[in-house]
């Protein structure tokens, strides 16, 4: 009878110990159970937020909606009708995100402001880049929070947020959740972008008119590189007179570099004057 006593007391023991131990913490950088979360070492504590601000949108079952997070502020908004697409039929009937309003939401909760507001193309060549890699680095230089842009120079059309590990979290098209994938490196992978949440660094200006092209050398003849959609701002680097420009009642010399696009634009579309103030002359 006593040591039917003592296994008892034994076992009611190791249960209040149970009851009463403190619950285990969980890693908030860890995955849910989506797979969703920071998967390798190296990301800035901002690209940690901006992921586990997408995660919690996939463990939430937010759809991919045409025109999503695209509203006054950051965040989920009833979509649009894609035109090309019978799938975004129903994205006006949800609350969600597109590609790069997923990327604008993350970063705003990141870094406390409405910092990468725009499309794919303006986020990826956003005057806050403090590195970018080519599609032919692939994944070795990158860490968790870069983003993925998909397309080529005139028209970037995707963007996606690295995790590690071979992994992205997306925004990928109507009719699915926001979701985890694999990195797609073939096809149109145009290369990636890390963002620096802090002060800009560099000569930014803002650019006037709609379809201004960049040139890959200060000549109207040269290769274009990308056409601004409407009003950018842009990072400057340094600027030169070479050939001259008559457009829209201007004439200029002048043209800058965007070492953000590594092409030329001449000043004319640059608001300011047409020597811009403060601006080196490139060597």
């Amino acid at each position: 009878m006593l040591r039917r006593t003592g296994i008892i007391g034994t076992l009611i023991g190791l249960l209040a110990l149970i009851l009463w131990a403190p619950a285990a913490v969980a890693d908030p950088a860890a995955p849910a159970a989506s797979g969703c979360g920071v998967l390798a070492p190296g990301g800035s504590a901002a690209a940690q937020s901006a992921i586990a601000a997408a995660c919690a949108q996939v463990d939430a079952g937010t759809w991919y909606t045409w025109g999503g997070g695209h509203g006054a502020r950051p965040g989920a908004t009833y979509g649009q009708v894609d035109p090309t697409d019978p799938a975004s039929n129903q994205d006006p009937e949800r609350l969600g995100f597109d590609c790069s309003g997923l990327v604008r939401y993350a970063y705003a909760q990141a870094a406390g402001s409405d910092i990468l507001n725009g499309d794919a193309s303006r986020q990826y060549y956003t005057t806050r880049a403090a590195a970018r890699f080519t599609a032919a680095q692939g994944l070795a230089p990158l860490l968790p929070g870069d983003l993925l842009a998909y397309g080529d120079s005139a028209d970037l059309h995707h963007i996606a947020i690295y995790l590690g590990a071979g992994k992205m979290v997306e925004a990928r098209q109507s009719g699915t959740h926001l979701m985890v994938s694999d990195v797609r490196l073939g096809g149109d992978y145009f290369g990636a972008v890390r963002v620096n949440t802090g002060a800009v660094n560099g000569h930014v200006f803002q650019t006037w008119g709609e379809g201004v092209w960049t040139k890959t050398a200060p000549s109207v003849s040269a290769t274009r590189v990308y056409a601004f959609p409407g009003p950018t701002s842009i990072r400057v680097e340094c600027q030169k007179h070479a050939e001259v420009v008559t457009s829209d009642g201007y004439t200029n010399d002048a043209w800058s570099y965007l070492p953000d696009y590594k092409a030329w634009v001449t000043n004319i579309y640059i608001q300011g004057p047409a020597w811009l103030d403060g601006v080196p002359t490139c060597t």
